[in-house]
């Protein structure tokens, strides 16, 4: 069982793809730092409006001819995540500190 979202969601592009591990991961930290969020801290909201809007253009870019309704596969699956990331997010401190490089 993965431990965070991240995790989960490269097992499951990996699994449904015919990109490997490293692809897998390595196209939704992409997708993420696009969408301005962080692997370590994304939760289940936010991944899935990435799922939507920025992740087919990153699947379908790297060959994947079923991207829009396999994302849309993806955010269905956000609901059986049981990891220890799903809800936490950034505080609006955390946010604030980041974007201020403190």
């Amino acid at each position: 069982m993965a431990d965070t979202l991240f995790e989960f969601i490269a097992g499951r592009i990996q699994e449904q793809t015919e990109l490997d591990q490293l692809e897998a991961r390595g196209t939704l930290r992409i997708a993420l730092k696009e969408a301005g969020l962080d692997p370590r801290n994304v939760t289940s909201e936010q991944m899935a409006v990435m799922l939507e809007k920025t992740m087919p253009r990153e699947l379908l870019a790297r060959g994947v001819d079923n991207a829009e309704p396999l994302c849309r596969a993806l955010v269905t699956s956000l609901k059986s995540f049981q990891g220890q990331a799903a809800g936490r997010g950034e505080s609006p401190e955390d946010v604030f500190r980041r974007l201020g490089g403190r």
